[in-house]
């Protein structure tokens, strides 16, 4: 969140060109301004200030906290371009431009930013910037530390939106650096990406563009505020994460920062989340550089980081600015010497537009579709393109914008979270996107192909993950997603509407449990109609705690203490919500493609051509028993409290390696945990054989991961959108060696559950499976109300179908 507020939806008055701002003062004889401050200027100003410097003025005259600060108007750009060689060389550049070959765009722009970053500025330009930059701090000239942002006349606009294409500088101190960071703010107006948007959009190839300069706030705590909650689309609440010193490791994502969730009318805390705050970001005072400081050990790594007064006053702020704009405001805050500064606002864009708000207007072609791939996650969402080509660029990622990336891995996750919508290259139903995205309840399509390179930052599209396109432009309504309708019917079936069908809970002999990672989803999720956790994945939450950082370089590190203490407090979090109810931890399967991309992954990983049949799973365990250790003892504490969580071990393929595994789990502190049961996934069609010799060993449970055996069975790569038509759990041979499982757990008397994809997309999945007798379904938490559905169905049928035979009563009328 770089950009000022968006003034699309913000009530803002049509803005004439800044030529004609400029003719119109030149006519009454006023000369055009180059500089103003902060206190003069509102959001009318746009022609001469910019989106972000009129959004900046309009928040200081209407008395919120703003640091105080000046523009270079666009007139001083102007002046700057009358210069001879600097309009004849843009001139000249511009009007051999070809928008369509990047590499002549890239030239061009080059030899563009050169022209403007190469010329001199007039005195007067120059003397009036450093004017304005020596009255921040009156009698230190020279020393104010400011921020350098470019604001755009067309940025920020209903129409337009250049979000993440200008340039802004931070830590900026020093006459001559000030203005060398100003003219390269001017520059970015050329920059390659703005040039193709500017002219595939009909404007003009050349824009002027303002630029804000203003003090920065040394922070001792600082965050984001959200004035609705963007996840739940809850206008009544107000979201509020915070963490120690600058704001760039909340907006990041570098840290798990505190979260409050506060009612908007009472601004009582609703919920309270304390974030693992493992670091902070200060600057220097004397080089204004961005130091680091570790606060493992430190008190405030577990400690809340705003006071109740303090939420109180963000939230008040928060919701002043809700009714000032008109619309929810995605805010960023920083508190310094115990005063709030607001430093960013801008609209929410992934909200349902409210009373009196009118939607983003399409842009461009409405409803031309761009790319098409494969719906994974059922919604659709409206948003600004955002094209990441790994997780080092969380940065760039607003909250709402739609996610593009090639494919993505376990290390996306904490960034897939700040998405409206994800669309990737790869993967077809069971990649890692696809199954995540599921879970985090957010429109998904998979296996487009071409949308990292189709779609450009920038660019306004609609996702309907339904259809499987991406289209230009943005939905008045979002389709809602199958999650949010289940829990809409979740909550009125718990207020007794009357919906016309069953008006009792549904009671099913069939278990029904919940797939998850995520642990800042549990509390929701335990609420709902399941009977606990099938399949709780380790990797997400190792992820999350660990900062992305592979796990044995933690142990090269000396840190195996801080593995077990973080992965505990996330476990843990999933044990306190559904316990009694049983939480089955999976134990964490890499594979080696995915852990190489962890920090310091590179020095521990094997590069293999077919990691999905890899160094994974039990035998991993095997060879690195002091990892698995970790993992062993993180269940131990976990189980001091709460004994309802129980062990999983994936992808085992030989009898040998799960009894060398059985011998590390009893040589642990787990060993003498008699009421741990022990389950095994069952993804290698090997199972069939060896389940026997499992069961012998001390497996109790057997959980069958229909994505792996689907793909070990038709010899089908599952991240594959080419093979994606080939992979299917319905097949035949699929269904045989499921049949086979089922029935062999029965005569060896060990629960049997499935914890696939499958019972989650195709509802005569699940009936099949209880008609074979499975004990238990663990679906995602999109399909919890169909599937409790389709399985009641299944088992009345079964009862109807033994009745009429005779075997057995019909049960009394509406039981």
């Amino acid at each position: 969140m770089t950009t000022s507020a968006t003034l699309a939806t913000q009530r803002v008055p049509e803005s004439a060109t800044a030529a004609r701002a400029t003719e119109m003062a030149m006519a009454t004889g006023e000369p055009t301004p180059l500089i103003r401050l902060f206190s003069e200027v509102g959001r009318g100003d746009v022609p001469l200030v910019g989106g972000k410097g009129a959004n900046l003025g309009e928040l200081t005259r209407a008395g919120f906290p703003v640091p105080p600060g000046f523009i270079v108007t666009v007139e001083a750009y102007r002046r700057f371009h009358e210069q001879q060689g600097v309009r004849d060389r843009i001139a000249a550049l511009l009007a051999g431009v070809t928008v369509d070959d990047p590499d002549a765009l890239g030239r061009t722009s080059a030899a563009l930013r050169d022209a403007v970053t190469g010329g001199e500025m007039s005195a007067g330009v120059r003397d009036a910037i450093v004017a304005a930059y020596r009255q921040l701090s009156p009698g230190r000239s020279d020393v104010a530390l400011v921020a350098v942002r470019s604001s755009a006349t067309a940025e920020d606009t209903a129409q337009f939106s250049f979000a993440g294409m200008f340039e802004s500088y931070l830590n900026v101190k020093g006459e001559a650096t000030l203005l060398r960071r100003v003219k390269e703010c001017w520059a970015s107006s050329y920059g390659p990406r703005v040039l193709f948007y500017r002219l595939k959009q009909g404007l003009p190839a050349e824009m002027p563009v303002a630029v804000v300069v203003h003090p920065m706030v040394e922070s001792e705590k600082s965050g984001v505020m959200f004035t609705a909650d963007p996840g739940r689309r809850d206008r009544s609440a107000i979201v509020i994460e915070a963490a120690w010193g600058l704001g760039e490791v909340v907006v990041g994502g570098l840290v798990t920062p505190d979260r409050y969730v506060i009612d908007k009318q009472s601004l009582a805390i609703r919920e309270r989340q304390i974030g693992h705050k493992d670091f902070l970001l200060s600057r220097d005072e004397v080089t204004g550089e961005t130091q680091r400081t570790e606060l493992r050990g430190d008190p405030r790594c577990e400690a809340q980081v705003l006071t109740e007064e303090e939420i109180r006053r963000v939230a008040e702020l928060g919701r002043r600015l809700d009714q000032y704009y008109g619309v929810p405001q995605d805010v960023e805050f920083a508190i310094a010497s115990g005063e709030v500064y607001v430093t960013q606002t801008r609209p929410i864009t992934t909200l349902e537009p409210g009373p009196g708000e009118v939607a983003l207007p399409p842009q461009g072609d409405a409803g031309t579709v761009l790319v098409r791939g494969l719906g994974a996650s059922p919604g659709a969402a409206s948003g600004m393109v955002r094209v990441l080509s790994s997780p080092a660029e969380a940065g760039r990622l607003r909250q709402g914008e739609v996610l593009v990336a090639r494919l993505t891995s376990p290390d996306w996750v904490p960034l897939m979270r700040r998405a409206a919508a994800i669309v990737t290259d790869q993967g077809g139903m069971t990649s890692h996107a696809a199954i995540v995205s599921r879970e985090l309840g957010i429109p998904c399509i998979v296996g487009t192909r071409a949308a990292s390179t189709q779609l450009r930052d920038g660019m306004i599209v609609t996702v309907d993950a339904v259809e499987g396109t991406v289209r230009s432009g943005a939905i008045g309504k979002k389709r809602p997603t199958p999650a949010a309708v289940e829990d809409r019917a979740t909550e009125n079936h718990a207020h007794g509407a009357d919906s016309g069908a069953v008006t009792g809970p549904l009671v099913t002999a069939t278990k029904l449990y919940v797939n998850l990672g995520e642990p800042e989803l549990a509390d929701a999720v335990s609420r709902r109609d399941v009977d606990g956790v099938g399949l709780l994945r380790a990797e997400f939450m190792i992820l999350s705690a660990l900062n992305g950082v592979h796990p044995r370089q933690l142990l090269a590190d000396g840190r195996a203490d801080e593995f077990v203490s973080r992965l505990s407090e996330k476990v843990g979090m999933l044990a306190r919500a559904f316990h009694p109810r049983p939480v089955i931890y999976r134990a964490m399967d890499f594979r080696s493609n995915e852990f190489r991309g962890l920090a310091g992954g590179e020095r521990y990983e094997p590069s293999e051509d077919n990691p999905m049949i890899g160094y994974r799973g039990c035998y991993r365990y095997v060879r690195e028993p002091d990892l698995f250790a970790l993992e062993l003892r993180v269940l131990h504490a976990v189980r001091t409290r709460f004994d309802n969580v129980h062990l999983m071990i994936p992808f085992v393929r030989t009898g040998w390696e799960f009894r060398e595994c059985k011998r590390l789990i009893d040589a642990s502190p787990l060993g003498g945990d008699r009421r741990l049961q022990l389950w095994v996934m069952a993804e290698v069609p090997s199972v069939v054989s060896w389940l026997e010799d499992y069961v012998r060993t001390g497996a109790t449970g057997v959980s069958i991961g229909s994505n792996d055996l689907t793909q070990l069975m038709l010899g089908v790569d599952r991240d594959s959108e080419t093979l994606a038509p080939l992979f299917d759990e319905r097949d035949r041979a699929v269904l045989d060696a499921i049949h086979a499982i089922i029935e062999r757990c029965h005569q060896l008397g060990v629960t049997c559950s499935i914890c696939g994809q499958a019972p989650s997309v195709y509802p005569e999945y699940a009936e099949t499976l209880v008609r074979w007798g499975i004990d238990s379904i663990s679906v995602n938490p999109d399909a919890i109300e169909r599937t409790r559905r389709n399985i009641a169905i299944a088992e009345r049928r079964l009862l109807l179908e033994a009745a009429r035979r005779g075997d057995a009563p019909l049960p009394p009328r509406g039981g």
